[in-house]
């Protein structure tokens, strides 16, 4: 359990940064070699831990503390509950959903980032008030 709620905390501490830095970050600033290698490599590892060692985590806590192996059925004339189900499902059927919704959830949230990237200078900002000629108008103190 620690380790689970461990990787998804690191996971957290790791996107954190990424809204910050976009905010300081004007769109359309050309990036150096070397600014284009460590944000490759730090989403290469934010990837890594979100589609590999979170997931992880959870298939070693469902199997070893939760005990949902094969051997434990839940649904079907062997389970525990609706006996009357003609077939057999395992708790490792639940086990993998879980870990197949961490992934659904992990390619959401990848998509909903870099459309939120992608669009970091379209956000509502309170029109300047301009003259006749275009030039902003500027209140006297």
């Amino acid at each position: 359990m620690v380790a689970f709620i461990s990787t998804i905390v690191i996971l957290v501490l790791l996107i954190a940064p990424v809204f910050p830095y976009a905010k300081r970050r004007p769109e359309g600033t050309p990036l150096t070699w070397g600014e284009a290698m460590v944000g490759a490599t730090y989403v290469f590892f934010v990837f890594f831990w979100a589609y590999a060692v979170v997931p992880h985590q959870w298939l070693t806590y469902a199997d070893a503390e939760l005990g949902w192996r094969s051997d434990l059925v839940w649904i079907g004339p062997k389970g525990t509950l609706l006996t009357w189900f003609p077939i057999d499902i395992p708790a490792v059927v639940a086990r993998d959903v879980i870990a197949t919704l961490i992934y659904v959830v992990g390619l959401g949230f990848n998509i909903w980032i870099w459309a939120w990237w992608q669009n970091r200078s379209q956000r509502e900002t309170k029109p300047v008030p301009v003259s006749t000629y275009g030039r902003p108008l500027v209140k006297k103190a």
